[in-house]
């Protein structure tokens, strides 16, 4: 049976020692009869902003974040937009190096299209365009985004991250390493095979070598081997530490807050997930994270309005389902749980 994480077990700050929210043992109990139905695993991180509660489920492993890493580089963006270094209305200019496969408008833009730091990151954070985070990225510097996400996560909880295009090298260069070559045209042009073998296919052709200079047996393979590392992966319980402290105002000051949560807000990419379970009546500033059997939500819940309203930090994700559909359900079924137990009461 997994353990309540409660107190100081999980906590990447220390903190008191704490009383059980009233709806834990509710909770837990539900996660448990949800993931024995479920072909994986699950993890939950909750914690009430303004108060010492915490629960965790599995919180406190190693989860691959996918992307969710965005929102680091969005508090990154906001920082220097709020230390005068940076004006949302800068514009970029779109190069056909910087295309990655994936979702969002920014792939529809011609070369040469000038992208102000604002549409790019309402594209990264309301419909996940890797594309735009790219972009971001480069314009902020890896390191920055880093340093900055280390630190508001309390220290060792996340690992490093890096760019979208940086994600498919590592996965195919452990294939072939001339696939840590490829471009991100290469890799659009990869994502139109919808099958692994004709991946494969593809990739042994464009790299000019038979199947048989492969270094894994399976696509499969390379991503449980890109998995194994610390890359762009992290604690529950460390991501919920990054999204309070954006939640408390100890990542931004109350302008860029409201702002950057304002965007988050508007994210499509997560409708049939948590928010799905929670009913109405909650608002959520959010993002999504996906990749082969991957699939995380994790974000701001804000019940009720004005002096009666309360915030909580609810992160999930799921592991080892291959079907994403699947996997949304489940985290739509964690959001209903947590509206039942009684965790999403003003």
């Amino acid at each position: 049976m997994r353990t309540l994480v409660l107190g100081l077990a999980l906590m990447v700050l220390p903190l008191p020692a704490l009383a059980d929210p009233p709806w834990a043992a509710r909770l837990e109990a539900r996660l448990a009869a949800l993931e024995a139905g479920f072909d994986g695993e699950l993890g939950v991180m909750v914690r009430p902003l303004g108060g010492g509660e915490r629960f965790g489920w599995r919180a406190g492993e190693s989860w691959y974040l996918a992307s969710l890493i965005k929102v680091p580089v969005a508090i990154e963006l906001m920082a220097r937009v709020e230390a005068g270094e940076m004006a949302l209305d800068e514009r970029l200019v779109l190069h056909e190096s910087d295309y990655v496969d994936g979702a969002g408008p920014t792939n529809w833009a011609p070369p040469g299209a000038e992208l102000s730091l604002h549409e790019l990151l309402v594209a990264m954070l309301t419909v996940s365009d890797n594309t735009a985070a790219d972009m971001l990225i480069h314009r902020l510097g890896l390191a920055a985004v880093n340093r900055r996400a280390r630190r508001l996560a309390g220290g060792e909880g996340l690992g490093p991250i890096t760019t979208l295009l940086d994600v498919r090298r590592q996965v195919y260069g452990r294939l072939h390493p001339a696939a840590r070559a490829l471009g991100g045209m290469d890799f659009i042009e990869l994502q139109k095979r919808h099958s692994d073998a004709t991946r494969l296919d593809w990739l042994t052709g464009r790299l000019g070598g038979p199947r048989q200079a492969l270094q894994l047996p399976s696509l499969e393979a390379a991503f449980d081997a890109y998995y194994a590392t610390d890359l762009n992966s992290g604690r529950l319980d460390a991501v919920a530490e990054l999204l309070a402290a954006l939640g408390e105002g100890r990542a931004l000051g109350p302008a860029a807050s409201a702002r950057l949560l304002a965007v988050m807000e508007r994210t499509t990419s997560g409708d049939r997930r948590l928010k799905a379970g929670f009913g109405p009546g909650v608002r959520f500033a959010h993002k999504t994270g996906t990749q082969r059997r991957r699939s995380c939500d994790a974000g701001l819940a804000t019940l009720g309005e004005g002096a009666d309203s309360r915030r909580v930090v609810i992160v999930a994700c799921t592991r080892g389902e291959a079907d994403v559909e699947r996997s949304e359900r489940l985290l739509a079924a964690i959001g209903r749980a947590m509206r039942e137990v009684g965790l999403l009461e003003p």
